[in-house]
């Protein structure tokens, strides 16, 4: 073994000297703090007025179970209309042309600027200002018969989320080096083959995680069609609880599902955002 290297002249050795530990006591409080919090919210469940046969006899209903059904596909053709329009106005944004760009910039400002039950209520209403839709000389109907729960929901969701899909999307389009644009153009690409070629499959890297995220919130969102009559998973349950007045019951069952998608989705979504990056984490060893 090698000798331990002498000390310079002038410093004591501290080597033997015992090293203090720092408390802690405000982590210490913090967690004590946060248990005492948990378990009183866990008393005053266990001891307040909930049946908890309740909710177990009707987590798994049949009108529930539709209920949940109906809310998946609401969720995901509301989040492939949303992600259709948001690629059309982030190329639009990014577009040279100042018509196009106002027009994008408009869509966005005007549908993340109200609120999303408002449009709900307004594409439920249109009949109220346009009392029959359709093609001039080809088809015409009424709007109040066309303008159904499930139209009205999946427009109002789906349109509302292209607003801020075309924030994600300009974000990972703009992610993407200039370079790849100039060496697109280089070997004769046009503008628009460049963009489905090239810069798109690199930004999605950069725009699979908040579009993760965007979905799961759409899962959420679709709770606010219960005020269109829409029969997503909280409305069912809401006509449950107006029957035989066991509110919280319902609304916990309502929870318990909306918890159980999002901790199915939540590592899908992980397993997503892995495969997308494969190509940076081999960069970066």
């Amino acid at each position: 073994m090698k000798p331990a290297p002498a000390l310079a002249e002038g410093f004591p050795d501290l080597s033997g000297v015992r090293i203090a530990r720092e408390p802690h006591w405000f982590r210490w409080i913090s967690a004590a703090l946060i248990v005492l919090v948990l378990a009183a919210i866990v008393r005053a469940f266990a001891n307040g007025q909930i049946e908890w046969s309740y909710v177990s006899r009707f987590l798994t209903v049949k009108v529930i179970l539709e209920g949940i059904v109906n809310t998946m596909v609401m969720a995901m053709l509301a989040m492939m209309l949303g992600i259709v329009l948001g690629i059309v106005v982030a190329i639009m944004r990014l577009s040279p042309n100042p018509v196009l760009k106002t027009v994008a910039a408009g869509y966005t400002w005007l549908f993340r600027g109200t609120p999303l039950i408002l449009q709900l209520l307004l594409w439920f209403n249109l009949a109220l200002v346009f009392p029959t839709i359709g093609i001039p000389g080809l088809w015409s109907a009424r709007a109040v018969d066309v303008m159904t729960p499930f139209l009205a929901a999946l427009l109002g969701l789906g349109i509302n989320q292209g607003a801020y899909t075309s924030e994600v999307m300009r974000a990972g389009m703009l992610s993407v080096d200039v370079g790849q644009y100039e060496a697109a153009q280089a070997i004769g690409m046009g503008r628009l083959r460049a963009l489905r070629r090239i810069v798109l499959p690199q930004a999605m890297r950069v725009v699979i995680p908040p579009l993760g995220n965007e979905f799961i919130g759409m899962v959420k969102a679709t709770s606010l069609a219960s005020v269109i009559q829409y029969p997503e998973l909280l409305h069912n349950a809401e006509n449950i609880y107006y029957a035989n007045s066991r509110v919280i019951e319902l609304l916990i069952v309502a929870g318990l599902w909306y918890l159980l998608v999002v901790s199915i989705l939540t590592p899908l979504q992980m397993l997503l955002e892995r495969r997308f990056a494969r190509g940076t984490l081999r960069l970066a060893r």
